[in-house]
């Protein structure tokens, strides 16, 4: 699958910032939207780990995931500061409220929302997942599926991901979704 052109009638007029549960899709997406819009993608778990020269389970083992946080929301706070791009955040950074305030202040915020059985068949085998460490994670998942639904239910803007939908077919419910919420505008000639 390559990438498509930029749709050049369409244009970005915020920061879009991607949140759900791991396995949601966000980079995927991110990556599609970003490339439809031709504007940059950003990952902030990705700048984490270029930054501390570690794996995010490699921070959580030795610095705390309180440490991973701070550096979460700074990271967050750099990459808004830059022009209008695509944003994928991890799928604690939506948790607190000063990374809300944040995102909702200054960004269009999207959760890509789906079910339990959509996210483990796509994170089972990663063993990049620290949270999934655990004896049962699937039981893991679902408990943290639980915890986090009625926060990130307070985003602004929400897509459905369905089993079955490809990458480019979830990108383009987000993009009509941000259409109407006028993030995204078609350029005046």
């Amino acid at each position: 699958m390559g990438e498509s052109a930029p749709e050049l009638d369409l244009v970005l007029k915020t920061p879009v910032v991607l949140i759900g549960m791991m396995g949601a899709g966000k980079t995927a997406v991110g990556r599609a939207l970003a490339s439809r819009l031709g504007v940059p993608m950003r990952d902030s778990d990705a700048e984490i780990v270029a930054s501390a020269q570690l794996s995010i389970a490699e921070i959580f083992e030795r610095y705390g995931e309180p440490f991973f946080r701070e550096k979460e929301t700074q990271v967050i706070e750099r990459l808004l500061k830059g022009p209008p791009c695509i944003l994928s955040t991890g799928g604690g950074a939506w948790m607190t409220e000063r990374n809300r305030a944040l995102l909702t202040g200054q960004a269009a915020v999207l959760w890509l929302e789906a079910d339990l059985e959509l996210l483990w068949s796509r994170v089972r085998n990663k063993t990049t997942r620290p949270l999934l460490r655990t004896d049962d994670p699937r039981r893991t998942l679902q408990e943290i599926l639980t915890e986090r639904t009625p926060v990130y239910s307070l985003a602004p803007l929400k897509v459905h991901v369905e089993p079955g939908w490809t990458i480019s077919q979830t990108a383009g419910r987000v993009l009509r979704r941000l259409i109407e919420a006028g993030a995204v505008a078609e350029d005046a000639p």
